[in-house]
């Protein structure tokens, strides 16, 4: 068996790549509603529908992708859908140059962008099962976990930073730039990657667009965890919006404060990546998840005791970092618990099934708490959403089940 520890070039590549996207894609956090309010004077509605009406247009278009690209070489589509994503943002700073950028653009551009990285995120886990055997994947996992969260932790204040000197043009043109970037790493990984052989006939059927959802729906072990992380990702997300109401309007804090409150916890991320593939080899996949996959849920509902002033900075970085650190080590084990357990031939539909999911839920619990918010207030509507992510550990896998081939 390899070391652990030495995944050799092809990943080498691979991880690098991934690391300058994500770095780019936090670098322009926030870049898009900004453009929409100071250079399109676009209002509340128009700045909300960048996010949720992208996502969903991105969802709907990825379904048919799924098993398109199921039965392709996967680096080919990888390098695709970064030189897709990287022309597409490149089109914002040359219409503005033009005096002809519009909100439509924005939208449409958004759109592409959710459409290729759903893509993206199904073709790389395929590729990735492609490059490792089983047991190095949940090395893989956690280095990308590990890197995630660090380009949290340093992205969004190089970003702000760039963004107030530059201008928000300029945080899009080094997202774009990333991707490109990370195309060439991807190139660089080389070897020969066999083109995979499709059982039936050529031509897409429509049960070949269900395919990823019937095969989740039916492994016993892939079900419960799927509902977990649907529900349980969509329910974090969606009070996003509301803390932001509630810390920068009625609690007074600063956007600096507002960032520091997050971006210091993902620390919590990193360590928790770490640690997962010690505890899993101390005390089974099996344990690991079930624990974690508990103790992330109960971090959420403190949120809504959140108060004003340097105590109420401190309580809101402690939950952060509790959940966070929680979500570190349940996130890699549960991937790799998903690439075990799908097989090759139908990892990516699997995986666009799973993104496409996830995307189409946040929008809806997003729009659904932000009516909740205006009902009941953002501190009710965040403890609402806090009681219920408690249930969440219910739908966790009950037992551990062996990986398909």
């Amino acid at each position: 068996m390899k070391s652990g520890h030495r995944l050799g070039r092809q990943f080498g590549w691979l991880w690098g790549a991934y690391g300058t996207s994500a770095l780019g894609t936090w670098l322009a956090f926030g870049a898009f509603p900004l453009i929409a309010i100071q250079v399109l004077h676009a209002g509340p509605a128009e700045v909300a529908a960048l996010s949720s009406v992208a996502a969903a247009v991105g969802a709907v278009v990825a379904v048919p992708l799924g098993p398109w690209v199921e039965f392709r070489r996967k680096r080919p589509v990888l390098i695709a859908m970064d030189l897709v994503r990287f022309a597409a943002l490149l089109t914002i700073p040359a219409a503005f140059a033009l005096g002809a950028l519009t909100f439509l653009q924005l939208l449409l551009v958004s759109a592409v962008v959710a459409t290729a990285d759903i893509t993206f995120r199904a073709a790389s886990g395929a590729y990735l099962k492609t490059l490792l055997p089983a047991e190095q994947l949940l090395v893989a996992n956690a280095r990308f976990e590990s890197t995630a969260w660090t380009t949290t932790i340093i992205g969004p204040p190089l970003g702000g930073a760039a963004i107030e000197f530059l201008g928000p043009l300029a945080a899009v043109v080094a997202d774009a730039v990333s991707y490109l970037l990370s195309a060439l790493g991807i190139r660089a990984t080389g070897g020969h990657e066999p083109r995979p052989e499709r059982r039936e006939a050529t031509r897409m059927r429509a049960r070949d667009l269900l395919e990823g959802w019937r095969y989740v729906l039916a492994d016993p072990t892939l079900r419960p965890l799927f509902f977990n992380t649907v529900l349980f990702n969509g329910l974090v997300m969606a009070t996003q919006p509301l803390l932001a109401v509630l810390m920068l309007g009625r609690l007074g804090f600063t956007p600096w404060q507002y960032g520091l409150a997050f971006a210091l916890p993902s620390i919590g991320g990193l360590l928790g990546a770490r640690v997962a593939r010690p505890l899993v080899h101390r005390f089974g996949q099996g344990a690991v998840l079930a624990a974690s996959g508990a103790l992330r849920a109960i971090w959420p509902v403190g949120l809504a005791f959140l108060g004003p002033g340097a105590g109420g900075l401190l309580w809101v970085m402690g939950v952060e970092l509790g959940l966070i650190f929680c979500c570190g080590v349940f996130n890699p084990v549960a991937t790799t618990l998903r690439l075990e357990r799908t097989p090759t031939d139908r990892v990516t539909r699997t995986l666009t099934a799973w993104a496409v999911t996830t995307k189409a839920s946040t929008a809806a619990l997003t729009a659904i708490w932000g009516v909740l918010g205006g009902l009941l207030g953002p501190r009710t509507a965040i403890g609402l959403a806090g009681v219920l992510l408690l249930a969440t550990p219910l739908l966790l896998p009950r037992r551990e089940a062996g990986a398909q081939s």
